[in-house]
């Protein structure tokens, strides 16, 4: 194979496709399989771009190909690549142990590289990148295909999706169109309006674990009909998050106005479609009392409430007989909060110490993760800054500041005189 470029990249793309095609002969893939095969496949072509990409500066090999690249990439060796280390194991092994299967396309990738020359120019330390490759591209791409098709460990998966997303649909545009190059002030100003899609985009996915136990992926879908957080806002939060990000990524380049029209284009088309005739079927009524009350792609100011009429709502529990407590509880009632009770924490059955946030399904927030979930169900400012408060790491760094300074747990006085280790949320 040495020697002759053709053969070499013709090889690269026909071997994973035909392992594809005679692996789903031989077994047709379910819903799940597909959409491990997918995200395995997409994980792999943005972590090999990068490592390509890096391998070219630091000298761990190049290419020699001059046509159909991307920044000196052949376009036929990493969809080959991605395949091969994505949707071929998905699909071939999805019940073989995940280190035998790296073992064996890393074996196999040790073998191949060095007989692609010369369309690929191995250097001295080439075997570093093929380490690094194997390490941030072949084995997580293994990991969430094995989650997906068996359904498991929701929180990575969905994080891998909102990688993937934020990986291909906005850091790779930002990369190949150079508004990266602008000066600091104006990167400054974009970050923090981008902020505003982003933390919507975020919490529809945050959503649609915790609640529907699902991803946004289409064959990897929630098992409920998801109302709450970003979704009593407005119906495709997702969609006019990547929408409106594009919007203002337009000022700096216009190709991003066309992004944002494709965008729309296909949320307004292929997918309200798609996705409105599987709704229907598995919801029905429910979906279309939802439909009525929120939009597609204007946020409503207040959140639209479901849980009222079936009396089932949240609620949230603060001390009436602290003071900095009740003035707490004073300030959230006096937002007329949608879908929430505010209740006294000393008639909880429980002995709290901190303000507790009860979700109609269940779900318990307390302190300063109540409160993130408190302002959600006042209007769209306020939730945008709730869903800040529930990235991983920001709400822990606020509930240590309000510690410091005096807002930790409290013991309070009960109801019939006696005191009692019962207390609520005097974090504001």
């Amino acid at each position: 194979m040495t020697g002759d470029p053709a053969l070499v990249r013709g090889l690269a793309i026909a071997v994973p496709v035909a392992a594809m095609i005679v692996a789903t002969a031989r077994r047709r893939p379910g819903e799940r399989d597909v959409a491990a095969a997918i995200l395995a496949t997409l994980w792999n072509l943005e972590a090999l771009i990068a490592v390509n990409l890096l391998a070219q500066d630091l000298g761990w090999w190049h290419f020699t190909a001059r046509e159909a690249v991307y920044r000196g990439i052949p376009v036929d060796l990493l969809l080959g690549w991605a395949l091969l280390w994505g949707a071929v194991p998905s699909l071939a092994a999805r019940r073989a142990p995940v280190p035998l299967v790296a073992a064996l396309l890393g074996w196999l990738d040790l073998a191949v590289m060095p007989l692609a020359e010369p369309v690929v120019v191995l250097g001295e330390h080439w075997l570093a990148g093929e380490t690094v490759a194997i390490a941030v591209s072949l084995v997580p791409g293994l990991l969430v295909a094995g989650w997906t098709a068996r359904g498991s460990r929701l929180p990575l998966r969905a994080t891998a999706q909102v990688v993937l997303a934020m990986g291909g649909g906005m850091a790779l545009p930002i990369v190949l169109t150079g508004v990266w190059r602008q000066p600091t002030w104006v990167l400054g100003l974009m970050t923090q309006a981008l902020a505003v899609p982003g933390l919507l985009g975020l919490a529809a996915v945050r959503e649609f674990a915790l609640v529907g136990r699902g991803t946004p992926l289409p064959y990897d879908p929630p098992g409920r009909l998801v109302v709450t957080g970003p979704y009593a806002y407005v119906r495709n939060p997702m969609q006019a998050a990547m929408t409106g990000g594009y919007l203002l990524l337009a000022l700096l380049d216009p190709v991003f106005l066309a992004a944002a029209l494709i965008a729309f284009a296909y949320g307004a088309g292929l997918a309200a479609w798609h996705e409105g005739e599987g709704l229907t079927a598995r919801f029905g009524q429910e979906w279309a009392a939802y439909r009525r009350a929120v939009r597609a792609w204007v946020p409503r100011w207040r959140p639209a409430s479901f849980a009222e009429d079936a009396g089932d709502t949240a609620s949230v529990y603060v001390a009436s007989t602290c003071g900095a407590c009740s003035r707490v509880g004073a300030w959230i009632l006096a937002r007329h909060p949608v879908g929430l009770r505010v209740l006294a924490a000393e008639e909880h059955p429980d002995r709290l110490r901190r303000i507790t946030y009860e979700s109609a399904d269940g779900r318990r927030a307390q302190g300063v993760a109540a409160v993130a979930h408190v302002l959600t169900h006042i209007h769209l400012g306020w939730a945008l800054a709730g869903w800040a408060l529930m990235i991983p790491g920001v709400g822990w760094f606020a509930q240590l500041c309000v510690d410091a300074f005096g807002g930790g747990p409290r013991t309070l006085a009960v109801r019939n005189g006696s005191t009692s280790p019962v207390s609520a949320g005097e974090e504001a």
